[in-house]
């Protein structure tokens, strides 16, 4: 195998390949990158759960494929000076790394032993622009579950209805909810779940270009998502999804219009006090057009205060700070509501207008001196 190729359009490359490549494996082949030289140059990595393979423009002197460390490969590239890479493997696997004045001597694996990705049944797809898909991502992840005790929540819900795409997490305390048009439509509707730790990568890949599109193929196992010339396939998690449609509250006491970003920077403040030993609640009294804010940890008190779009009379509920912030910031800069019905009941936020998203936050229950 012989090639050469710009030192910025590899790196970019490996840098790809490399987030689906296991950093510790009990199979040393999977701590690789399978490159593989034809009319392309194409790297891949496969942790035998995620997958994930793209392909660069490069001179292609001489096919081959063969198997480099993922770490060493990349850190070896990083280093290189901005010029032109050489590679050339012979056939003893010894490869030959030059650019400009620096040449590394590697010893390359045979890559017949590299596991092959899963094939993904192709005839069901989803297009939506990447700088789309990217935003419901970013705006729904915060909420997946970190608890292994029920896997199914580990992922994002994709569900079309129609022309309508629905991604959901859910992690027990917080529901997040993004909801987007299709164009075109999908010719069925689909329901999978996606796991959260491929999604992260997906997020990363995705260019912020509303021009620039992602297919995704789900089938009964697998995902595939087409990223321009990068491929990414996971597994799909089984299992029964939240039915959170009957988990959104429609009844509420109180609609009230609030400035995300203040409110955010009030909580930001009085949370300072909190820590991850110093959990305690962030206590919101709302009485006329403030909101009150305190909280009292070990180490001190703090107190602020934020207007309302609206006056809420004596209404007393405590948040995990972290989970109303991550809420409120998935916002974006949209006019938004804050609708609450009781010290017990969940804070739902959701667009003045329209139904782009809805957040959920179940309260804490305040005890006294908290």
């Amino acid at each position: 195998m012989k090639f050469s190729c710009e030192k910025s359009t590899l790196l970019d490359a490996i840098s790809i390949a490399s987030r689906a490549v296991s950093s510790k494996s009990t199979i040393a082949l999977l701590e690789g990158l399978r490159i593989t030289a034809s009319n392309r140059l194409t790297l891949a990595g496969y942790d035998l759960s995620m997958g994930i393979r793209t392909s660069i423009d490069a001179d292609i002197v001489e096919a081959g494929e063969i198997v480099l460390s993922a770490k060493l490969f990349g850190d070896i590239i990083r280093k290189l000076p901005d010029d032109t890479v050489y590679v050339e493997t012979d056939e003893k696997m010894l490869t030959t790394i030059k650019c400009g004045r620096a040449v590394f001597n590697l010893v390359a694996s045979a890559s017949d032993d590299f596991p092959q990705m899963p094939e993904v049944d192709c005839s069901r797809e989803i297009t939506i622009p990447q700088k789309t898909l990217k935003s419901m991502i970013a705006q729904t992840i915060f909420a997946v579950s970190d608890n292994e005790a029920k896997p199914i929540h580990t992922g994002c819900l994709f569900e079309t209805e129609g022309n309508r795409l629905h991604v959901v997490a859910v992690d027990g305390y917080r529901l997040s909810v993004r909801r987007e048009t299709l164009d075109p439509a999908p010719e069925m509707d689909l329901k999978f779940v996606v796991p959260g730790s491929a999604l992260r990568e997906i997020e990363r890949i995705l260019a912020d270009d509303a021009e620039k599109t992602v297919s995704v193929y789900p089938d009964e196992k697998h995902i595939l998502f087409e990223i321009g010339s990068t491929v990414l396939i996971t597994r799909l998690i089984d299992g029964e999804f939240l039915n959170y449609r009957s988990a959104i509250p429609h009844d509420f006491s109180h609609s009230v219009p609030i400035d995300a970003r203040e409110m955010i920077t009030c909580i930001e403040r009085v949370s300072l006090i909190v820590s991850e030993k110093l959990k305690n609640p962030v206590r919101m009294t709302f009485d006329g057009p403030v909101v009150k804010m305190s909280c009292i940890t070990a180490v001190g008190k703090s107190y602020d205060e934020c207007p309302l779009g609206e006056p809420v009379e004596d209404l007393e509920i405590g948040f995990n700070n972290r989970y109303l912030l991550d809420a409120l910031r998935a916002c974006g800069d949209e006019p938004i509501v804050m609708q609450l019905k009781g010290a017990l009941n969940p804070l739902v936020l959701q667009p003045v207008e329209g139904d782009k998203f809805t957040y959920l936050v179940l309260p804490v229950r305040l005890k006294s001196g908290e």
